[in-house]
């Protein structure tokens, strides 16, 4: 693989021509809803599949974030693209024609027609919810721990990490730090560090016992560090006040393209109600049975939180 961006944390409480015809997004323009030729009119959501599959492409905003959606060379890769592509096709539409832009801008960059879909793994939270509409969720993600190789600790979930007065490594301004907290782990014992590889580091440094982030996020650090004595423990779900911390990520649509949505959604269903389907698909990037979304985990639960 070459080069892909660095990993950014996905908060699941609450970026000139690149190959392969790949456009930066340095900044946000001015742009119209999108209307019924003549007409005037913000065009109707059965005219948008319509003409997606006239067209015969779709046009994606991605953030460059692996393992979630990044350029592979002249490839747009990772978990959002490979779903996408798979659904679109299904729904006739059988090409991605992607736009890198800041993840910050992805939203914007959709409300203002910049494209017609979000491709990055977007978490669904209630704050975004009151912008845009969101599938069904793609995958869910679970924490995990990092730790030396050989586990000598015996570390599996954060609760194990206050037991045997481990010190854990979170991110800056990271949810894995108040999951610590409520786990029992003493401020003491956590150390914060600016960004992942820096975790790895620390972990085989000796200046943490474990290292504490999603699932995906730790497969991929470790997939990238290949050698490094280090593993990834079995992932859990942290609780917060008896309340289970479980995120979710999905494909961001514009308000109003329910159709579209709901067309994308019943695809979707295909892939996440067959977890082999699902890992065939995208385990390749890290992402396992465990990331499957449960048949009861629901989009319109996630935007009232």
């Amino acid at each position: 693989m070459t080069g892909p961006a660095p990993l950014d944390r996905r908060r699941f409480l609450g970026r000139t021509a690149l190959l392969g015809g790949l456009a930066l997004t340095p900044g946000l323009l001015a742009a119209c809803t999108r209307t019924q030729v003549g007409t005037g009119a913000p065009e109707d959501d059965g005219a948008l599949l319509a003409r997606l599959r006239k067209q015969g492409f779709v046009r994606v905003g991605f953030a460059g974030e692996a393992p979630y959606g990044f350029q592979d060379g002249a490839e747009l890769a990772g978990e959002a693209p490979t779903l996408h592509r798979e659904i679109f096709t299904a729904l006739g539409v059988r090409e991605l024609r992607p736009t890198l832009a800041e993840f910050g801008a992805l939203i914007p960059g959709l409300l203002a027609d910049r494209f017609d879909v979000v491709s990055a793994g977007m978490s669904i939270t209630p704050e975004r919810c009151a912008k845009v509409i969101f599938s069904e969720p793609e995958f869910v993600s679970p924490t995990a721990l990092m730790v030396r190789a050989g586990n000598p600790k015996g570390l599996d979930d954060l609760a194990s990490c206050a037991a045997k007065g481990a010190t854990v490594g979170v991110l800056t301004a990271a949810v894995e730090a108040s999951f610590a907290k409520a786990a029992g782990v003493p401020e003491g014992s956590v150390k914060t560090l600016a960004k992942q590889q820096d975790g790895l580091d620390a972990l085989l440094a000796g200046r943490i016992d474990a290292f504490a982030l999603t699932a995906i996020s730790l497969r991929w650090l470790a997939r990238t560090n290949r050698g490094a004595s280090v593993e990834v423990a079995e992932p859990f779900v942290p609780v917060v006040d008896g309340v289970r911390q479980l995120g979710a990520g999905g494909a961001v649509f514009r308000p109003g393209a329910t159709g579209l949505r709901d067309a994308f959604d019943t695809e979707l269903r295909k892939i996440t109600g067959s977890p082999d389907r699902f890992v065939e698909l995208i385990g390749h990037y890290g992402f396992t049975t465990r990331e499957v979304p449960p048949r009861s985990l629901r989009t319109a639960d996630l935007c009232t939180g």
